[in-house]
């Protein structure tokens, strides 16, 4: 049996890739494909279902910042959406019969955004780090954590007196820090995030509270160290592989009935809805029109918590088990239609962009692009590690560079470093539009997405640039995408290190310095 559902998981996962939809679209019509066939679920697949659903908790809790929850843009717009969604998706459900409670849970859950869709769109198209993409990933975050709360109520149970104990976890951050850092990079490292996952879980149902929770909470105690994006990344994979059985579950469920059939279509319907909501409120909030629509594309899918939600109201009790496969096609058909829109939002951006800049708001713009270059000779683009470094030589020979990024962070950090570093999106065509550009002698961009320098070279030349532009470059294959962008000297670091170590060992003068004796 087991080789048949991961059979029918790659097979439909592979065809759900071909097409170009989300792999998660195909696990899920596989699963209702094999009931449809009488293929029935076991414990075996609830169990691996549940430990992805788990994993998956506490990477996303890994990944919280608070500090990035607090920004108007983030909690105003956030909140705003998820408590109008619930007043239209909670009267609807009402409609259809739902408790009272259930109509509730079920309704803010549908008010969510697909963590794993946004994510992985983002992260295709480059622009995790872009403006538009933190302000998407911040509003995930403020969601993710209401759903915590959500997972606690759906789980039904009473917590026991025990479940006080749990305030001293937060005082354990060091300790298990300590250990992480201990077990190194290794297998030792999944382990010990696997241990933290079953284990979380294990102890808050121990005291009557919901497994999930307990995922996600201490996940939330590691998040912000450097080594929590290692384990981030070593658990991700994992984490993918098991939810494959979550969403094999769903579907083992069945085929929704001609009711909920109506409830999809209905819920569908109101999809794009939920987008233009998304919009309206970023330009209120004084955003940018482009930022705004990027971020709403982005945000405009169903989420896997709202079937998260829904699986643990069905198995309290409130809601019918029926109702949870409605919630999974539901989600997945908002994947498949998400996919697309967001493949070619960019495109989309430039066809209804003199419509769309009509609702932005007068006055500054959080996310405005620069308006001055001031006296700078040079820009560097990509204030990161290299960025900072080529930033400060030039300062060294006696130039005015000034440093552009889009990571709010970053500009912070350089400010306090006493750099001149101000914000610029090199995903954003307008970055180069209306500036001076006739003082400035060479453009350096030192950015980890080869096509967002090719797009930025292709924008300077357009607006008339003739001066120097450098690019890192990671990939030699990639070097005439760079040339034909207009970029006049690539440099490919890798390569550049390579010569230097064999230029030290013939005792040849290199650009290195040693490191110091301490």
């Amino acid at each position: 049996m087991e080789i048949l559902w991961i059979a029918s998981a790659f097979a439909a996962g592979m065809a759900a890739k071909f097409i170009k939809m989300p792999t998660l679209v195909g696990y899920l019509a596989a699963g209702l494909v094999l009931a449809v066939a009488g293929v029935e679920s076991s414990d075996l697949i609830k169990s691996v279902g549940d430990l992805g659903v788990m994993l998956l908790l506490f990477t996303v809790g890994l990944h919280i910042n608070l500090r990035s929850l607090i920004q108007p843009q983030v909690l105003g717009v956030g909140l705003i959406h998820i408590a109008v969604s619930a007043v239209v998706f909670g009267v609807l459900l009402v409609g259809f019969g739902f408790a009272p409670l259930a109509a509730v849970l079920i309704a803010i859950s549908l008010g969510f955004s697909s963590t794993v869709l946004t994510a992985k769109s983002l992260d295709a198209r480059k622009e995790l780090d872009s403006y538009h993409g933190r302000l998407a990933i911040g509003i995930l975050i403020l969601q993710d954590v209401i759903a915590t709360l959500l997972l606690a109520v759906a789980g039904g149970s009473s917590p026991s007196w025990w479940a006080a104990g749990l305030l001293v976890l937060p005082f354990l951050r060091p300790v298990l820090i300590q250990i992480m850092y201990a077990v190194g990079r290794d297998e030792l490292l999944l382990i010990f995030g696997l241990l933290l996952t079953v284990g979380s879980g294990w102890l808050f149902e121990l005291v009557g509270l919901d497994a999930k929770l307990g995922a996600l909470l201490v996940g939330m105690l590691l998040a912000g160290d450097v080594r929590s994006d290692e384990l981030y990344d070593k658990l991700w994979a994992l984490k993918e592989v098991f939810l494959v059985g979550f969403f094999l579950q769903v579907g083992l469920g069945g085929l929704p009935d001609s009711r909920s059939w109506m409830m999809i279509g209905i819920l569908l319907l109101i999809l794009p809805l939920k987008g233009i909501l998304f919009f309206i409120l970023m330009v209120r909030f004084q955003l940018r029109a482009r930022t705004s629509f990027l971020s709403s594309v982005s945000l405009t899918a169903y989420s896997e918590f709202a079937l998260i939600v829904a699986a643990g109201a069905a198995a309290s009790g409130l809601i019918d088990n029926q109702l949870v496969v409605a919630i999974g096609v539901l989600v997945a058909i908002s994947y498949a239609l998400n996919a697309p829109v967001s493949r070619g939002v960019n495109e989309l951006w430039a066809r209804f962009e003199s419509f769309l800049t009509q609702f932005e708001t007068d006055g500054p713009h959080p996310d405005h692009e620069p308006r001055s270059l001031g006296a700078a000779d040079y820009v560097v683009l990509g204030m990161g590690r290299a960025g900072t470094a080529a930033y400060d030589y030039l300062i060294e020979q006696g130039k005015r560079p000034v440093g552009l990024d889009a990571d709010p962070a970053a500009i912070q950090r350089n400010l306090t470093e006493d750099r001149r570093v101000i914000y610029g999106d090199a995903n954003d065509p307008e970055l180069w539009t209306d500036l001076d550009l006739s003082n400035l002698e060479g453009v350096l961009m030192t950015l980890s997405n080869v096509n967002a320098e090719a797009s930025a070279a292709e924008n300077l030349r357009k607006e008339g640039f003739t001066g120097y532009i450098t690019a890192l470059l990671r990939y030699e294959e990639n070097k005439q995408l760079l040339q034909n962008a207009g970029v006049s000297v690539s440099f490919l670091p890798i390569s550049q290190a390579g010569r230097e170590l064999a230029q030290a060992c013939l005792g040849q003068e290199t650009s290195w310095i040693p490191d110091q004796p301490t």
